[in-house]
């Protein structure tokens, strides 16, 4: 691109793979000629990565390490506890920057709609993961874990890994991150039996087979799926033969028909079931299932075959969705920014001037890490492709707009002191790489230890 009289100025919002992925394809595809401030709400970057990977997938959660070379580039800035909404306004980023990005991810569960489903004990997977990857706004949820039985509703790989946290034990979790007050919660548990819902058949799971592998090799679970639940209709046979994913999530799922071995804990994986109410009187006592199939149209059809199930707290993991942000369009039924190529789209579906979206909140819930590469570079040949070099560059500043309203702010150094905290409180406790600091005041405290009484 032809290089700008002065360099490009772009803030994004969101510090996760989206959002990082955005700032470094900005400096890729400018030669280096930008200057990108990353925003987060939150004192730590990496997103997911930090907040929604599992804390036993360490390779997964490696990917911080690559996300980390992009913040230190010397055109990218880290802005954190910087909320947009509630300390800058979208009118405030379109006065400081000639664009845009909102990379703020679907980190709300979808509801199911059924009675019930706000009784306590039944409970977003989003707070359950939130809360055991150290989220600073679940640090002090409580889950009650005397319950000797749980039902985790969805079979997508969030699914899988709550289901895994529950399963394991206190002591296989010890080398994470995990919170030390996790652990703690963790090694009190009298959960014996977790039941993992799917609505549709096998051949419909949307987990990895490399996810349902690692549960079958727990070894403080055994796990059994109905041999009834595995005899597949013809287009689910059909399906296995065509999806090389499907053929290997059947194959596994086979592997576990049989009775499991006697362990402390026992996984039981239910396809065809849809939760239909959840049962109590104060508190989640049960869950009522009715059992499905699919008809000639490929549809989930209700049978009228009801069950029971004694269990003492549910976890929806039934999709994720974004939240709108304030003055910015919004589909309120894809839970989406309307956009094209990550240029959003007015009511009109007119371009709406030097704004755009990344990852989840443009496209949905789907894809991997990864996807966010590509999803970033597109909405960012758009951005660049948008730029008017005739532009009048913003006025002020946003780092002068926050000082004018006394927001302390946490840079990229005060991150890497909050790192360390952690690196120090793993070695303290023989625990890993770290533990992370979950509660605010810890976290902000550590972020600038010169100044732990302000």
């Amino acid at each position: 691109m032809a290089r700008m009289a002065d360099a490009v100025r772009v803030a994004v919002v969101g510090s996760g793979p989206a959002g990082l992925y955005t700032a470094e394809a900005l400096v890729k595809q400018t030669g280096g000629d930008v200057r990108v401030d990353v925003l987060d709400r939150l004192p730590t970057p990496y997103g997911l990565v930090r907040y929604g990977v599992a804390p036993d997938h360490t390779s997964i959660k490696s990917i911080a390490r690559y996300l980390q070379k992009v913040l230190e580039g010397p055109q990218v800035r880290f802005f954190g506890c910087v909320e947009l909404g509630r300390d800058l306004t979208r009118a405030d980023l379109l006065g400081c920057y000639d664009a845009v990005v909102y990379a703020t991810g679907a980190m709300v569960d979808r509801h199911m709609g059924i009675p019930g489903e706000d009784l306590p004990g039944s409970v977003a997977a989003t707070d359950f993961v939130n809360w055991y990857c150290g989220h600073p706004d679940a640090a002090d949820h409580a889950f009650d874990l005397s319950v000797e039985e749980v039902a985790v509703i969805g079979v997508g790989n969030v699914a899988v890994d709550v289901v895994r946290i529950l399963a394991k034990t206190a002591d296989e979790l010890r080398a994470t991150d995990v919170p030390e007050q996790v652990i703690e919660a963790l090694s009190a548990s009298r959960v014996r039996r977790v039941h993992m819902i799917g609505r549709r058949g096998p051949a419909q799971a949307k987990f990895t087979t490399k996810e349902a592998r690692e549960l079958g090799e727990l070894s403080n679970a055994g796990i059994h799926v109905s041999p009834a639940d595995m005899e597949l209709d013809p287009a689910s046979a059909e399906l296995a033969e065509a999806d090389r994913h499907v053929r290997g999530n059947i194959k596994v799922l086979r592997g576990w028909t049989g009775e499991p071995a006697g362990r402390p804990r026992r996984i039981d994986v239910r396809f065809w079931c849809a939760p239909t109410e959840i049962l109590g009187t104060g508190r989640v006592e049960g869950l009522r299932l009715e059992r499905t199939r699919l008809d000639e149209s490929g549809r989930v059809a209700r049978t009228g075959e009801f069950e029971t199930l004694p269990v003492g707290m549910v976890l929806r993991s039934v999709g994720y969705q974004s939240v709108p942000l304030e003055g910015v369009p919004f589909d309120e039924r894809a839970y989406v920014v309307p956009n094209d190529g990550g240029r959003i789209l007015a009511p009109d579906g007119s371009p709406v001037p030097r704004e755009y979206v990344a990852g989840w909140i443009k496209r949905g819930p789907t894809g991997v890490v990864g996807t966010n590469k590509s999803d970033a570079a597109e909405t960012v040949r758009n951005l660049l492709a948008d730029l008017d070099p005739g532009r009048t560059p913003p006025g002020g500043t946003v780092e002068e707009l926050l000082e004018s309203r006394g927001l302390p702010v946490v840079t990229y150094a005060d991150w890497l002191n909050l790192d360390a905290a952690e690196i120090a409180l793993a070695r303290s406790l023989d625990r890993g790489e770290r533990v992370k600091l979950a509660r605010w005041e810890a976290m902000t405290s550590a972020c600038r230890p010169s100044r732990r009484s302000g």
